[in-house]
């Protein structure tokens, strides 16, 4: 009787895949170095090198940029000041890309397992797609925090729809995040605002735990980022900055000034508000939490005085969200859908502010966050894990 031919094993499939993932990451991870040359951790490595007391006081030669991260993220980089840049960058960058790998298997993976698909391969697709947008190409160029702040508040949204003994836990994330980047208190928000009063409790209280550690270990460099930094507008940079795709850049754009019409700002900036998390608390009600985080993420990056392309990458969750549509709904919801999401995807490759003249391509980013603020559908009926 002929010996049975048996297929080879699938972990041999998956181990090629995954080297081959890893390879690509880190020839990405290179390439984008390059370009961007890891220049906002160098300015942060700057200021930490002249110590902690006047980690504000710093200004980095020629640019005259200082670094504007709270207290407890400041710690946390703390590091990078012993290390060589190169490392600080690279180290940072691939815990950036772990953060963003585990918010996608929490994302995208519900959503192939609806579908009938393997959950693996679409993760890695998304990836690897994620990789080449413009806000995930700044955060590990220019060596942010802002993949590890999305990471966290992943982790919170998977706590939340679990067993009781992760939403124990919920919370924590949205607290770190806050802690590490102010502009993620819409988030506490946003909890307060849909009644999960523990969880709001738990993240206030995790931040103050932060806030406190780095004021124990920092105090006068704490006390100069409340008393000052937190409230400059241009703490990050000029306000008009094509780089600033934040509502108050458009209208310093619009105006041709150096700073924003504050008034103007702040009432565009409440109405923005409002309507966001109006929308986020009505996809919360329909049982879409992917959609409502997403729109609060949006909402936090929109109305910021100052938001670089490295804190807009909630719009990855929104193409998610669209593509998702885009494979339930027979047409012509899928065809919106679909085309929306492959519009967002090529504007956020192409990046036309920096090279397209023109009012409109200069403020494309800001723009899109407006309309997705206002129009980002969410998926009916109720979906779990998503």
């Amino acid at each position: 009787m002929p010996a049975t031919r048996t297929p080879a094993h699938p972990a041999i499939g998956r181990s090629v895949v995954v080297t081959l993932a890893c390879a690509g990451i880190l020839a990405a991870i290179a390439t984008i170095a390059l370009r961007y040359g890891f220049s906002t951790l160098a300015v942060t490595r700057g200021a930490l090198l002249t110590g902690l007391d006047g980690l504000y006081a710093y200004r980095a030669p020629g640019s005259q940029l200082g670094t504007d991260l709270t207290p407890p993220a400041a710690l946390l980089t703390a590091p990078a000041a012993v290390l060589p840049l190169p490392v600080a960058g690279w180290l940072l960058a691939l815990a950036g890309v772990a953060a963003l790998a585990l918010a996608l298997i929490s994302q995208a993976g519900p959503i192939a397992r609806r579908h009938g698909r393997r959950p693996w391969p679409v993760v890695l697709a998304v990836g690897a797609l994620g990789l080449t947008l413009e806000p995930i190409r700044a955060v590990l160029g220019l060596g942010t925090l802002d993949l590890l702040v999305y990471g966290l508040i992943s982790a919170d949204l998977v706590a939340l729809h679990h067993s009781a003994r992760t939403r124990r836990w919920a919370g924590v994330g949205i607290g770190l995040a806050t802690a590490l980047s102010v502009s993620s208190v819409f988030f506490l928000g946003y909890l307060l605002l849909t009644r999960r009063h523990r969880a709001a409790l738990t993240a206030v209280a995790t931040a103050l735990g932060a806030g406190l550690l780095a004021a124990a270990v920092m105090p006068h460099a704490t006390m100069a980022w409340a008393s000052d930094v937190l409230w400059r507008i241009d703490r990050t940079g000029p306000v008009e900055w094509v780089g600033n795709q934040s509502l108050a850049g458009v209208l310093a754009r619009v105006y041709a000034s150096s700073t924003t019409p504050v008034l103007l700002w702040l009432s565009f900036a409440l109405v923005i508000i409002a309507v966001g998390m109006i929308r986020a608390r009505a996809a919360h009600a329909d049982g879409d939490e992917l959609a409502a985080f997403t729109l609060v993420g949006l909402i936090a990056a929109a109305t910021g005085p100052v938001s670089g392309t490295h804190e807009l990458v909630w719009v990855l969750p929104a193409m998610l969200v669209l593509c998702d549509l885009a494979a339930r709904h027979p047409r012509p919801a899928a065809s919106v859908a679909a085309w929306s999401a492959g519009t967002l995807f090529l504007l956020f490759v192409l990046a036309p502010m920096w090279s397209v003249p023109g009012q409109v391509a200069r403020n494309s980013y800001a723009l899109s966050l407006v309309l997705l603020i206002n129009l980002l559908p969410w998926r009916r009926p109720p979906l779990r894990g998503s």
